[in-house]
């Protein structure tokens, strides 16, 4: 039995692992942690069929646990995990504090540097690519859900060499629990409700980094330029990401098809969808599944279509995946 602690259990990432391993037949949740809601029963603060006890940080028995996961804040998370870690304890960490290797491009993006350089560089925790830096690790980077739902949607052709142009056009759009619990005006029901709306286009999001990064060590030719347009839609969970590439025009739809069949068999949580099949929300909604459809448009322009849920695949879903390679068990436990 693994014994697992999860930091920041209020916020929907943590509440979706106590979901998720509330089924899980080989983990066993020992805490939950909430600095904010210290002392009180997560029933109580988070309406709901879940419930335990809340301890402040500092309370969490380290001792009495194999794994913990952090669902908490970037800046947040790094601290935490450094003191995780002394205590001889594996994490998986689903803050970006340890996702960028560079200690550069973490500034760059989250405007200081990483809390905790010491602990870099972590395995990033996407499985499908990843899995054998994963299972051995003492602390892995759970990825960013825009992140993967591009990455996936992309990896094949660019292991593959086949972008003719190293520009990436990103337009996904995302349910608000991906923008977090705490309460902002954006994501207030009244300005959400019945629209569509853009933030932080262009290369301004966060994630645009990340995606580079990771895009980059898959191409091994450079680094893609992305361009990114992240929308909220007025739904609760989700993301659907529609990828615009270039590619050699001798790549024909079916060769494509093909090269994704290959790279994706085997793999459970990724489901290539019959041609003609577009991907949507509803495919992946409340799983661990990645949904992709490939459209070519004309030779050289290619269109895919990326579904992920944001609280599963893109969160929690993972985290948990990951737990379990790095654990050495079925890697589909709790989550199928």
């Amino acid at each position: 039995m693994i014994n697992v602690g999860i930091y920041g259990a209020t916020g929907y990432a943590g509440y979706e692992l106590l979901h998720l391993l509330k089924h899980h037949r080989a983990a066993r949740v020992v805490f939950t942690t909430s600095e904010t809601q210290a002392g009180k029963s997560l029933a109580d603060v988070f309406p709901g069929p879940l419930d335990a006890p809340l301890l402040a940080f500092d309370e969490a028995p380290l001792g009495d646990v194999d794994l913990v996961f952090l669902a908490l804040p970037h800046g947040v998370a790094g601290p935490i995990a450094r003191k995780v870690r002394a205590a001889g304890v594996r994490v998986v960490d689903l803050s970006a504090d340890f996702r960028f290797p560079s200690t550069d491009e973490y500034a760059r993006w989250y405007g200081n540097p990483p809390p905790v350089p010491e602990l870099l560089p972590a395995p990033y925790g996407l499985p499908e690519f990843y899995r054998a830096d994963v299972q051995d690790a003492m602390l892995v980077a759970n990825p960013g859900c825009y992140p993967t739902s591009v990455l996936l949607g992309l990896a094949p052709l660019l292991r593959a060499r086949a972008l003719a142009d190293p520009l990436v056009i990103v337009d996904s759009k995302s349910g608000t629990s991906g923008a977090g619990r705490s309460a902002k005006v954006e994501s207030h029901f009244v300005e959400v409700n019945e629209s569509v709306s853009p933030y932080n286009i262009g290369k301004v999001h966060r994630h645009v980094g990340e995606m580079q990064q990771e895009l980059g060590r898959l191409w091994g030719q450079g680094t893609p330029d992305v361009v990114f347009s992240p929308h909220l839609l007025p739904l609760d969970r989700g993301i659907l990401s529609t990828i615009y590439v270039h590619i050699h025009p001798d790549w024909t739809e079916q060769r494509i098809r093909s090269l994704y069949a290959e790279a994706y068999a085997g793999e459970p949580f990724v489901r290539l969808l019959p041609a003609g099949q577009l991907a949507k929300i509803v495919h992946t909604t409340r799983t661990n599944m990645c949904a992709i459809s490939l459209t070519l448009v004309r030779p050289g322009l290619l269109i895919v279509a990326s579904s992920i849920d944001n609280l599963g695949k893109g969160a929690a879903g993972q985290a948990v995946q990951n737990m379990n390679v790095m654990f050495g068990i079925e890697e589909t436990e709790g989550l199928l």
